[in-house]
């Protein structure tokens, strides 16, 4: 894809060479990061690495292979006109809330619910804005977007596919 410039590979060192050698007829800069304790610590890792020219990051986990590059393009050009673009799905399955003694406590309203996938897109500065804050904060986050959120800019939700599965 022409629009990546550059990938940054998170992973345990012992694993550079594998990536390396994956990644031998790529047209593409490869870099490594070392992960950290937390996904949040990781993405900030690897976040340290990227090139100070780059116009948007996109941040994609191993635990799903099948995104399409159509989907990847998509999502690429919403973050560009957001912000901050996340590909997701409409949540199919009845989600309940309960309460710490398991009880329901209501049921969610599914029209309203996305399953978030990645990659999640976001530009550096709103990344960076981010990172400080949460940071700061001691805040702790279970995807990328979320870092966003906490500045209060709005992310896009692009539609993905049911079958980039986790």
């Amino acid at each position: 894809m022409r629009e990546v410039k550059e990938i940054v590979v998170v992973c345990d060192p012992s694993y550079k060479d594998i990536f390396e050698d994956a990644g031998k007829n790529l047209q593409v800069d490869l870099k490594f990061a070392v992960p950290g304790k937390e996904r949040q610590d990781s993405v900030f890792n690897g976040f340290q690495e990227i090139d100070s020219s780059s116009d948007l990051v996109c941040i994609h986990d191993s635990a799903r292979p099948l995104a399409t590059s159509a989907d990847i393009k998509k999502v690429i050009k919403d973050a560009w006109m957001h912000g901050a673009a996340v590909l997701g799905v409409p949540v199919k399955a009845t989600i309940k809330e309960a309460n710490s003694d398991c009880f329901v406590v209501k049921t969610l309203d599914r029209k309203t619910l996305w399953e978030m996938q990645t990659p999640q897109v976001i530009r550096p500065s709103l990344l960076r804005a981010g990172f400080e804050l949460v940071n700061r904060d001691g805040l702790e986050v279970t995807d990328d977007v979320s870092i966003v959120e906490h500045l209060k800019h709005p992310v896009f939700i692009t539609e993905g596919s049911y079958t980039i599965l986790r």
